[in-house]
C-alpha cells in the first residue's frame, strides 16, 4: 500500500509536542490520545433475538471544543431503533429524521454552540457518528439501541457483533473537488462516498487505544442450551452471563455460538392496531441425493487483503468445493485480483469435472498467493455470463470465496442484477473482520447462502456446512399462501428467499391486516421434482422487536432495489424507516441539546480505527507517518525522527520503504503496491525491499531497557495509573514480538500472557520489572533468534 505524506513542520511539532511513550504510528498530546475513550457492548439474547446497547464515550483532551467523527460497524441484520446523548448530567433523546433534514439540524446546532450528535448509515454494516461541541475536558456518551435476529443453522445460533471497519479496496477515478467525508480514500466515480467508509487506521504499537467491554446475558427462552463458544475473544462467564476479558482489542468481530436444540417450524403474528407483523420459520425436509447435474463457477479472491492465514484458508475452501463435484458436473475456476486467471489447460469456459480436470484446478489453487486490488465486478460478470447459456436441466451455481473488502458494493449489485436469472450465488467470507453486509446481500440477491469463516480453528467446521449447501437446495420455488389471515402484498422479507438448504430453517417475515388466525402454507419442489408443502398454524404473541426486525430486512431489500436502478423507491424507503423507527441510508438519528456551551468554533477529529487482527502489516521498526486531524487538516508525525528534530520539507520524498498516507482532501493518484497503479486502491502488503535486515534483537533490547526504566520511575504511581501503563506495555511488546521467533523471546511472551490474564497490579508490576531487567541484563544468543521476513 502506498500513501502520500505531508510531514509536520518544525513549528507544528513544537506546538503539538511528542511523547516518548506515544507508541508507533500515534500522535499523543500531554492529555492523551484522541478522541474515543470507551466502547461498551451490552447484549441480551432471548431465544433467537438479541437486544443490544452500544455505548461510545468520547473525551476532549484539548483546550478548545471538539467535534469527533467515528466510522464504525454494526451487524448488517440489526435494526437500530434509538439513540441518546449524555453530557454534563443531561440526557437527550435522539429523533429519527430524513437524512438531509437531520444533517441540517445538526450543523445548525453546532454553529450555534450547542451539543449535538448524529448517526448515519453508509452501508448496511457501516455507520458514521459525529459528536459536536464537546467542551474542553468533557466526556460525552452516545448510546445506540438495536435488535438483531440470530442466524440459526445446524442446531446452533450465532451472535456476531463487528468491532472494526476493515480497509476496503476503492476502485475508480478520483472525483474533482472536496471529498464528502474525512476518510483517507478519495471519492471516485465508482465509489462516490469512499471518504465516508475509509477511516484512518492506527499503525502497530498504538498503546491501549480504546477500552473495550462486552457483556452478554443469555435466556434460552424454552430452547435447550448446550455449549456456548466465543470464536475470537477470550470470555469469562458466571451462570448465563458472559463478558470479555479486560484488555481485549476492538480489532476483530465478536462471535458467539450457542448450541440450541428444540427450534422448530412456527408462525408468529404480532398485532399492531389493525395491522401486524408475522414471522414464519420452516425447517427443511431431509436432504435427498441430488439428481440434477450442476454447472459451477468458483471465484477465488487473491487480492492483497487476503494475505496470511486467509489465503491459506481460502485455498483449502476452494479446493474442498472442487472436490465435491461429480463426473456429471461442469465447472470453471477463476482466481482474481485486478487481473483474472484460469488454471492452465482448462481454458476460460466450463469443463467436465473429470478427475484430471479437478486435479489441474486444485493444483492451480495450491499455487495462488495474495496480491493486487479487489476487482470483483469483472469476474462476477464473466462467471454469471458463462452460466447464462446453461441448459435448463442443470443447476447453475456461482461460489465466491473472499473477505469482501471492497467499497463499490452498490455498483456490483446493480451491474450484476440483470445477469443473475436462475443462477444461485453462494459467498464464503474469510476474515476476522469480514464484510458480512456485502456478502450477505450478494447471497440473498442470488438466492444462495453466505458462510462466514472467522478463524483457522473454525475452517473445518465451516467446510462441513459449505459442502452440504453449495449443491442444490433441498426445496426450490418456495411460495407462501395464507388461510384465515390477510397478508399485505409485496411485504415479504427477505424478498428473494425462494429455497431451503440442508440444516438451515427458512425464516420469512411480512405484514398482515386484520385478525391473526388460520394457517400459513409453504409450498415448493424437491430435488427429484416432487411437490412439498408445510402447513403451519398461526399463533399470536406480544413481541415488539419483530416489527423492527421485519422493517430492517424490508429496508435492506428496498435499498438493494434502489441501487439496482429503481430510484423511485426513495420515498417508500424513508416512509418505512420513519414509520417503524428503524435507521436506514436515507434517515439519521440526531440529538440536540438546547443549551449553548461554546461559540460554535470546533476542532474536527476523525477517530482512527485499529488494523484488523490477522492482517499483514509492515515490521514496526520501519518509519511511519501517522495521520490525525486537528481543525480541518490532517497532521502527520514522522515517528522515525528523534524528538525535536526538524521535519523534512513537504516536497521531500519519504524515506525508503516508508508507507505514505494520503491527506484528507488530496486528489493525487497514489500508485498502489501490487495493484496495478489503480488510483484510490488498497492493498495491505508493502513493497519488497533488498535492504539488509536490521539487528532486530539489539533494537528490541534497547526498547526493553527503556520500558524497564519507565517501570522503575513509575513504581510509586497510583494503582489505576500503573494498570494503564501495564496495558500499554502489553500492547507494545505484543506488537514488537509479532515478527520475532526464537526461545530467547519466550520470557517476554510469557510476560505478555501473564499481563493479559490480569490480577493484583503490584504483583504484575513486580513481575514485569523483573522480566524486563533480566532480559536487558543478559546478552542473548543471536543464534536462537531470527526475524520472519
Amino acid at each position: 500500500m502506498t500513501f502520500t505524506t505531508t510531514p509536520m513542520r518544525a513549528a507544528e511539532l513544537d506546538r503539538v509536542g511528542q511523547s516518548v511513550d506515544a507508541g508507533v504510528g500515534t500522535l499523543r498530546t500531554e492529555r492523551g490520545n484522541l478522541p474515543l475513550d470507551r466502547l461498551d457492548v451490552r447484549a441480551t439474547i432471548t431465544g433467537l433475538v438479541a437486544r443490544v446497547t452500544l455505548t461510545t464515550e468520547f473525551v476532549n483532551p484539548h483546550d478548545t471544543a471538539l467535534e469527533a467523527t467515528y466510522v464504525f460497524p454494526l451487524p448488517d441484520r440489526a435494526a437500530v431503533t434509538g439513540m441518546t446523548m449524555t453530557a454534563d448530567g443531561r440526557t437527550v433523546e435522539a429523533e429519527l429524521q430524513e437524512r438531509g433534514q437531520a444533517r441540517q439540524n445538526y450543523d445548525e446546532a453546532i454553529a450555534a454552540g450547542k451539543r449535538a450528535a448524529i448517526a448515519e448509515e453508509e452501508r448496511p454494516d457501516v455507520f458514521t457518528m459525529r459528536v459536536g461541541n464537546i467542551v474542553a475536558g468533557e466526556r460525552v456518551t452516545v448510546e445506540l439501541t438495536m435488535v438483531e435476529p440470530l442466524v440459526y443453522e445446524d442446531d446452533a445460533a450465532t451472535f456476531r457483533f463487528p468491532l472494526v471497519v476493515a480497509p476496503r479496496y476503492v476502485p475508480g477515478t478520483p472525483l474533482p473537488g472536496e471529498s464528502v467525508g474525512s476518510g483517507h480514500a478519495s471519492d471516485t466515480d465508482r465509489v462516490p462516498d469512499a471518504s465516508r467508509i475509509t477511516p484512518p487506521v492506527l499503525l502497530p504499537g498504538f498503546p491501549n487505544p480504546v477500552a473495550l467491554s462486552i457483556g452478554v446475558d443469555i435466556d434460552p427462552a424454552g430452547l435447550d442450551l448446550g455449549e456456548v463458544r466465543s470464536s475470537l475473544h477470550t470470555v469469562t462467564g458466571e451462570g448465563n452471563h458472559l463478558s470479555v476479558l479486560p484488555g481485549e482489542r476492538a480489532d476483530r468481530d465478536f462471535v458467539l455460538r450457542l448450541a440450541y436444540t428444540g427450534h422448530g417450524t412456527s408462525a408468529v403474528c404480532v398485532p399492531d392496531g389493525e395491522e401486524g407483523t408475522y414471522q414464519l420459520t420452516v425447517l427443511p425436509p431431509e436432504a435427498v441425493t441430488a439428481v440434477r447435474p450442476r454447472d459451477v463457477v468458483l471465484l477465488l479472491d487473491r487480492s492483497g487483503s487476503m494475505g496470511g492465514w486467509k489465503m491459506v484458508a481460502a485455498r483449502r475452501a476452494a479446493a474442498r468445493i472442487v472436490d465435491t463435484l461429480t463426473k456429471d458436473d461442469r465447472f470453471a475456476v477463476v482466481t482474481f485480483d485486478d487481473r483474472v486467471e484460469h488454471p492452465t489447460g482448462l481454458g476460460t469456459g466450463l469443463v467436465e469435472a473429470t478427475d484430471r480436470h479437478r486435479y489441474r484446478a486444485v493444483e492451480h489453487l495450491a499455487r495462488v498467493e495474495a496480491r493486487g486490488g479487489t476487482e470483483f465486478l469483472a469476474p462476477l460478470h464473466d462467471g454469471l455470463s458463462l452460466l447464462a447459456g446453461a441448459d435448463d436441466d442443470r443447476d447453475r451455481v456461482v461460489v465466491l470465496v473472499t473477505d469482501g473488502q471492497v467499497g463499490n458494493e452498490d455498483q456490483i449489485l446493480r451491474d450484476i442484477a440483470p445477469l443473475i436469472g436462475r443462477t444461485r450465488i453462494h459467498s464464503v467470507g474469510i476474515d476476522s473482520a469480514v464484510n458480512a453486509g456485502f456478502l450477505g446481500r450478494l447471497a440473498a440477491r442470488g438466492a444462495g447462502r453466505c458462510e462466514l469463516v472467522e478463524s483457522e480453528d473454525r475452517l473445518d467446521e465451516a467446510m462441513e456446512h459449505i459442502q452440504r449447501r453449495i449443491g442444490a437446495p433441498v426445496v426450490t420455488d418456495v411460495t407462501v399462501t395464507a388461510d384465515g389471515i390477510t397478508l399485505t402484498p409485496d411485504t415479504q422479507a427477505p424478498r428473494h428467499a425462494s429455497a431451503l438448504y440442508p440444516g438451515v430453517p427458512l425464516v420469512l417475515a411480512g405484514r398482515y391486516r386484520g385478525p391473526a388466525t388460520g394457517t400459513l402454507t409453504v409450498r415448493g419442489h424437491t430435488r427429484d421434482g416432487g411437490d412439498w408443502e408445510a402447513v403451519v398454524p398461526v399463533r399470536q404473541r406480544d413481541e415488539p422487536a419483530l416489527a423492527a426486525q421485519w422493517a430492517r430486512a424490508a429496508l435492506r431489500d428496498l435499498e438493494d432495489a434502489y441501487v439496482s436502478g429503481n430510484s423511485d423507491l426513495e420515498p417508500t424507503i424513508v416512509a418505512t424507516s420513519l414509520k417503524f423507527g428503524v435507521l436506514c441510508r436515507f434517515t439519521a438519528f440526531v440529538a440536540v441539546d438546547s443549551r449553548v456551551v461554546t461559540d460554535g468554533t470546533v476542532h474536527r477529529v476523525t477517530q482512527p480505527v485499529e488494523p484488523p487482527a490477522g492482517w499483514e502489516t509492515p515490521p514496526v521498526a520501519l518509519p511511519f507517518a501517522a495521520p490525525q486531524s486537528f481543525g480541518s487538516q490532517h497532521v502527520f508525525l514522522d515517528m522515525a525522527a528523534p524528538a525535536g528534530a526538524p521535519a523534512p520539507a513537504p516536497s521531500a520524498p519519504p524515506p525508503p520503504m516508508a508507507p505514505r498516507m494520503s491527506a484528507k482532501r488530496s486528489r493525487a493518484a497514489a500508485p498502489m503496491v501490487g495493484g496495478g497503479g489503480r488510483p484510490g486502491g488498497f492493498a495491505p502488503t508493502f513493497a519488497p525491499t533488498s535492504a539488509p535486515a536490521p539487528d532486530r534483537l539489539a533494537e528490541l533490547r534497547e526498547i526493553v531497557t527503556l520500558e524497564a526504566s519507565r517501570l522503575h520511575a513509575g513504581a510509586s504511581l497510583p494503582d489505576h495509573e500503573r494498570r494503564d501503563l501495564l496495558a500499554d506495555l502489553t500492547s507494545r511488546l505484543d506488537t514488537l514480538l509479532a515478527d520475532l521467533v526464537g526461545p530467547v523471546y519466550d520470557p517476554l511472551r510469557r510476560l505478555i500472557a501473564h499481563l493479559k490474564t490480569g490480577g493484583d497490579v503490584t504483583a504484575l508490576w513486580t513481575e514485569a520489572t523483573r522480566v524486563l531487567d533480566a532480559f536487558t541484563a543478559t546478552e542473548p544468543d543471536r543464534k536462537k533468534s531470527f526475524w520472519r521476513r
